[in-house]
């Protein structure tokens, strides 16, 4: 349902350890993806990732195999082999906790918080060594999710600098 040919978009909100905090919306369909924050948006139309700065009134283009693309994302990997699963109902949710098996670097333990009632998300808490984030779900919708979402409006941000990182 989330990545698949419905699409689906949802509102975020992270809390890490009180250090940072920050939100956005994000939109998914089909191997594509829209992302909008306080200070950055960014499209995946499926071929080629952009990312604008508007605070320093910059474009990134990237192929979508450049893991430089987002310095966040790339340093963390998922492989559902090296976690312990569990799960349990309570105050109307499925509580979905991954526990990193000995050796596993970044993620030590996350836990997915479901509604029972909807099958949406409501949130992840994340452990990551000593530093703890929590992410908070709301206005999850799926579905009606139109392809051109994903398309980057070069219009908008036509005075903005470019820097095309694919040419590398």
């Amino acid at each position: 349902m989330v990545f698949g040919d419905e699409g689906c978009s949802l509102h975020y909100a992270v809390n890490i350890i009180g250090l940072y905090k920050t939100e956005g919306n994000i939109w998914y369909k089909s191997g594509m993806s829209k992302f909008v924050d306080e200070k950055y948006n960014a499209w995946n139309d499926g071929s080629i990732y952009t990312r604008v700065d508007r605070n320093k009134r910059k474009v990134d283009i990237y192929s979508l195999e450049d893991e430089s693309r987002d310095k966040y994302a790339s340093k963390f990997s998922f492989e559902a082999d090296d976690y312990n699963y569990s799960a349990q109902e309570e105050n109307g949710q499925y509580i979905i906790t991954l526990k990193a098996k000995k050796g596993v670097k970044g993620i030590k333990e996350a836990k997915c918080f479901i509604n029972k009632a909807t099958g949406f998300p409501e949130g992840l808490r994340l452990k990551l060594f000593i530093i703890s984030a929590t992410i908070k779900i709301t206005n999850f919708q799926y579905g009606n999710i139109p392809d051109d979402t994903f398309t980057y409006p070069q219009h908008l941000y036509a005075d903005y600098t470019v820097i095309d990182h694919r040419q590398k």
